[in-house]
Formats: C-alpha cells, structure tokens, sequence
C-alpha cells in the first residue's frame, strides 16, 4: 500500500472548502489542494435525484493522516455526510513526492485538533 494517496473532496460552497483546504495545509494535514469550481454534481439524498454546482479540491497527502482529515471535516464540513474519498498514488515525479512527506506530519492525537505536534 502506498504511503501517499490524493484525497477529493466536495462541498456546496467553494469559498468554504478553499478555507478549509487552507486550514489542512496550515496544519499540515496535506502538501497541496487544488480546488475546482464549479463542479456540477448530481447525487441521490434521501431518495431524491438532486444537482447542484459545488467546489472540489484534490488533497496530496500521507495515507496515515486521510482519518484526521476526515474527522475535521465532519467537525466542520456544512454536509451532514460529506463526500471523502482517495486514490493511492502508487508513482510519479520522485522530488515531488518526497516533498509531500515533507509537508506533511505523520498523524498525531493533536494533529485533527489543531494543537502542536511533537513531530518534527
């Protein structure tokens, strides 16, 4: 299994999950995000088809770190279920993967809480 994977995630409002893909970088959850907006989605909730324009971002991160992302989000994140989801990636440009693990820090019991890290 790789040690590195990208993380996509949605939201309604693309102003709200730049601000929060800022936050991951800031606590060094993931290396970069890439948001996309407008996305058009259609999805089924409650029975009913729905669709709506809403942001995406593509996370780089470790593997290790996809649980405190996800518990953040459903701390914070404006959907009741929000759509969380990763792709492992298995190769690519050796420097820049390496700078991924840079940015990041392996998962600590304060890393989704925003409290500092003992790792360096």
């Amino acid at each position: 299994m790789s040690d590195l994977c990208e993380v996509v995630i949605t939201a309604p409002d693309p102003d709200w999950l730049l601000a929060f893909t800022r936050k991951l970088v800031e606590r060094h959850l993931c290396s970069a995000a890439h948001n996309f907006a407008p996305i058009q989605s259609v999805y089924r909730w409650n029975d009913q088809v729905n669709e709506r324009q809403e942001g995406r971002a593509s996370l780089h991160t470790r593997t290790e770190l996809v649980a405190d992302i996800v518990r953040l989000a459903e701390q914070e994140h404006p959907y009741q279920v929000p759509s969380i989801s990763t792709r492992p990636i298995n190769g690519g440009n050796p420097t820049y993967l390496q700078w991924i693990r840079d940015e990041t820090k392996p998962a600590s019991p304060d890393t989704a809480t925003g409290g500092s890290s003992t790792a360096t």
